[in-house]
Formats: C-alpha cells, structure tokens, sequence
C-alpha cells in the first residue's frame, strides 16, 4: 500500500545553479506522487548553469521551469510547508538558514561543485553527469524509504547516512543511455 501523503523537499546549495537544479529534477521524477521537490541557494546567481541543462535535457527532463532563486523565497508564511531541508554543497551546510515554518528536517550531502570543473566543455559535461549520478543514487534511496514506518530519529539517521554512503556506487539511469 503507498503512501497518501506528498512530502515537499527543498534542496538548497550557494549558487542554485547546478546541483540544487540537478536534485531538483531528479526528485520530481523519482519521487513522483511521492515528493514534490524545490531548490534554491544561500547566494543565487541568478542563471541555470547551462552544462546542467544540457545533461537534464539529454535525458528527457522539461527544463522550462528551472530557475536560479533564493531560498527566503521558502521561509514565508505563503510558502509550500517544508518536509525535508537537503544542502548539496559544503557551502550551504555551513551557512545561517533561515527559520523554516514547520522544522522540516534536515540532511547535508554535499557534493562537489560540478560547475567549478575547468577544462573542455567534454571535461565538464562529464563532471555534471558524475554529479547527476551521485544525486540519483542517494535521492532514490531516500525516495525508497518508507517514511511513515520510521520514527523521527530513524528517519534522521537514514538521512544522513544515505549523505555520507557508498551508495554512490549504484548505477543509475544515466549510465544506460
């Protein structure tokens, strides 16, 4: 039997760039009916780096929607009630984040910055499809726990080990295309 409630997850990183945008995605796909998800950064540059819209369009994601926004756009009373508060980059698990309505919990799986890559554009693609497939594994292993049978601490302790696994190692979608 599934689960009737949708839970709403916001992925934060500095930027909102890349691997927020990337989580984003994923989340939506694989946790659809399940999760809604968010992203959204400490400092947003304000444009979608476009090494991971190339990768989410190879693989079939609608991009349309994709915005580069500021995570106080979440701390506001007319604001989705977070469930799950996710950092993807070392930089915003250190920061100051706002009071979320609700204490959604909270998890760091931080990640390098693909968009920090320097080389060929070759070199770079190849540092977005490493981080999409990091992002994959662990948000589908989060996607496949059932949240309702786990009490709070459980449920925390999942999270931050599915952050800090080897379950990076597991071969997702990207890999065969």
């Amino acid at each position: 039997m599934s689960e009737a409630r949708k839970y709403n997850v916001l992925f934060l990183c500095t930027g909102n760039s890349a691997r927020s945008i990337l989580a984003e995605a994923i989340m939506n796909k694989v946790g659809a009916g399940r999760f809604k998800a968010y992203s959204a950064g400490s400092h947003p540059n304000g444009t979608v780096n476009p090494h991971a819209i190339n990768l989410l369009k190879r693989l079939d994601y609608d991009t349309t929607e994709f915005r580069s926004k500021p995570w106080d756009e979440f701390a506001r009373p007319d604001s989705p009630k977070l469930d799950f508060v996710i950092t993807v980059c070392d930089n915003a698990a250190g920061e100051v984040c706002p009071i979320w309505p609700g204490q959604p919990m909270s998890a760091h799986w931080g990640l390098p910055d693909p968009a920090a890559v320097e080389g060929t554009d070759v070199e770079k693609a190849l540092a977005f499809a490493d981080t999409y497939r990091m992002l994959y594994n662990r948000i589908s292993a989060f996607a496949n726990l059932k949240i309702s049978g786990l009490d709070r601490l459980s449920l925390q302790r999942n999270m931050d080990d599915i952050g800090k696994s080897g379950s990076d190692r597991l071969q997702p979608e990207i890999q065969r295309g």
